[in-house]
Order: C-alpha cells, then sequence, then structure tokens
C-alpha cells in the first residue's frame, strides 16, 4: 500500500508523526510537504496529494491542517476525490463504508498522535459496503458532470 501525506504548517508536528508511523507499518510514504512550521498556504499540498491519489501514484491520501476544514474544501474541488474529514475512528469507518473516501483528512491542532493513529489504522482497514451506498456515491458523481 502507497499512501500520500501532506499537511500545512499548523498540522506538521502531526504530519511528522504520521509518516513515522506509517513507514513503522509497511507502508510507503509519499510525503508531499509542508517540511517546517514556517507559514504555507494549504491549497498546495491538498493538490499535491489529490493528484498522487488520481493519477494512481498512491492508494489513498492524508491531508491535514489545523481545524480540517480547508484541506476538505481545497481537495474535493477535484473531480474524483472524495476527502472526508475525521475527528474520530468512528468518522473514518463511515467515510469509507458508506462514502468510499479516498482521502482522509484529519486535524493537527485537534487530534493527538494516539487519536490519529486510531483514525489512520480505521480508514485504512474498512472497505466500501457498495449496495445502496454505492447508488448515492453514483448521484455524487452526477455533480461533478454539472
Amino acid at each position: 500500500m502507497k499512501i500520500s501525506v501532506g499537511s500545512d504548517h499548523a498540522a506538521y508536528a502531526l504530519k511528522k508523526h504520521v509518516v513515522e508511523y506509517l513507514k513503522s507499518k509497511g507502508i510507503e510514504v509519499l510525503d508531499e510537504g509542508t517540511f517546517s512550521e514556517e507559514s504555507v498556504d494549504y491549497p498546495l499540498f491538498a493538490e499535491k496529494v489529490s493528484k498522487d491519489v488520481l493519477e494512481g501514484k498512491a492508494d489513498y491520501g492524508i491531508l491535514m491542517c489545523g481545524t480540517g476544514l480547508g484541506m476538505s474544501i481545497a481537495a474535493n474541488k477535484f473531480q474524483g476525490i472524495y476527502a472526508a474529514l475525521c475527528l474520530y475512528p468512528t468518522m473514518a469507518k463511515y467515510a469509507r463504508m458508506h462514502n468510499n473516501a479516498n482521502i482522509l483528512v484529519m486535524a493537527g491542532r485537534l487530534m493527538g498522535p494516539t487519536l490519529a493513529e486510531e483514525t489512520i489504522d480505521t480508514f485504512l482497514s474498512t472497505d466500501f459496503a457498495g449496495g445502496r451506498h454505492q447508488r448515492r456515491i453514483n448521484e455524487i458523481k452526477e455533480f461533478e458532470n454539472n
């Protein structure tokens, strides 16, 4: 499995932890930055990770900013990206099971390392349920065509 990871300055510390955590689990990581706590614009990193997922360079993406809101908005502008802000493992479970999310978004200012690990594990271990949920995903895809 390969995961593309990106953050802004507000979530830099959490991103560093997440990258090391993923590697410790044997997961290949594409670290798209940022690489310090110097102020940066989050949309640049949302774009990099979204393109990695869309181009098949990564199976999933993980984005982080202070609250996760900005990254969610930016990533969801890319057709085919389903970025879900998940503050808890249960949110990650349903983001994958019901919404087939392909990017997990977390909040660097609201989540500690242990909660982030549990949320990542749940996201990566949950499969899309399909069925009636696929019908709803298809309805959402129609929005992309308008």
